[in-house]
């Protein structure tokens, strides 16, 4: 077992090189129902169904595989290996490596969309950041649309695991999500990965996720203190979702 590296970069392990085991680990497959609620809500909570969407955050393109098919997608991340995943999957969207706390691509969209890499902010100042790079690209009546895991008030710790093989290849996970210090506004992720090259060969390795936690009216003042009007759904997973309209 292997320790993980200090997160100094803002990038996990899976991320940068583990990012070929992606979609054995995450199927895209397995995102179609959620990415149609999320498509419902742009559609129905917005002035216009949008034509246009940014996600930051946009990963390995799972959830983009399937809203491609309503608007033109514009994905940006921070991790190149994960956008190289995405062309794979998504030739015809535009892919941007950024951060999504300061890139500005200097034009607006319809929409913009932040699924769960909104975790990874790990502070109210890089959330707020990210709150505003959306703002910058949504036109007025426009929607965000943010999908965090958690709010401060939701948390529960949790273990999950699974398993995907795909010819000689094939990975099994442990997820252990707590929260060790319920002061400092944060919780780990800590991930085992069992990787399988060919019938025998088998690696195991470990994977430490920092993530934000942070109160819901915390949200509700980033997004209002941006520019968003905005409101709290939740989805089939019962997370709360945070939908706001550009002012």
């Amino acid at each position: 077992m292997t320790s993980p590296p200090a997160q100094d970069s803002g990038i996990p392990r899976l991320y940068q090189e583990f990012a070929e085991w992606w979609h054995l680990l995450s199927p895209p497959d397995e995102y179609e129902e959620e990415a149609t609620f999320f498509w419902e809500i742009f559609a129905g909570e917005s002035d216009l169904a949008p034509q246009t969407l940014l996600e930051l955050g946009s990963g390995g393109g799972n959830n983009a595989s399937f809203l491609k098919a309503h608007a033109q997608m514009t994905l940006v991340d921070l991790a190149a290996p994960m956008l190289e995943i995405s062309r794979t999957l998504n030739p015809e969207c535009e892919h941007q490596v950024g951060d999504m706390r300061t890139i500005r691509l200097n034009r607006l969209f319809d929409g913009v969309f932040i699924h769960d890499a909104i975790d990874y902010m790990t502070s109210l100042a890089d959330l707020s950041q990210a709150i505003t790079t959306a703002a910058v690209h949504c036109r007025p009546g426009g929607i965000l649309l943010l999908a965090p895991d958690y709010v401060q008030e939701t948390f529960v710790e949790a273990v999950c695991h699974g398993s995907h093989s795909e010819g000689v290849r094939g990975m099994a996970y442990l997820e252990w999500t707590y929260d060790p210090d319920p002061s400092d506004g944060l919780y780990v992720a800590d991930y085992a990965y069992l990787l399988r090259q060919g019938m025998t060969q088998v690696t195991v390795e470990h994977d430490r996720h920092l993530c934000g936690l942070f109160e819901r009216e915390s949200w509700l003042q980033v997004l209002d203190q941006a520019g968003f009007a905005a409101q709290i759904l939740v989805d089939m997973y019962d997370r709360e979702l945070f939908a706001g309209i550009r002012r």
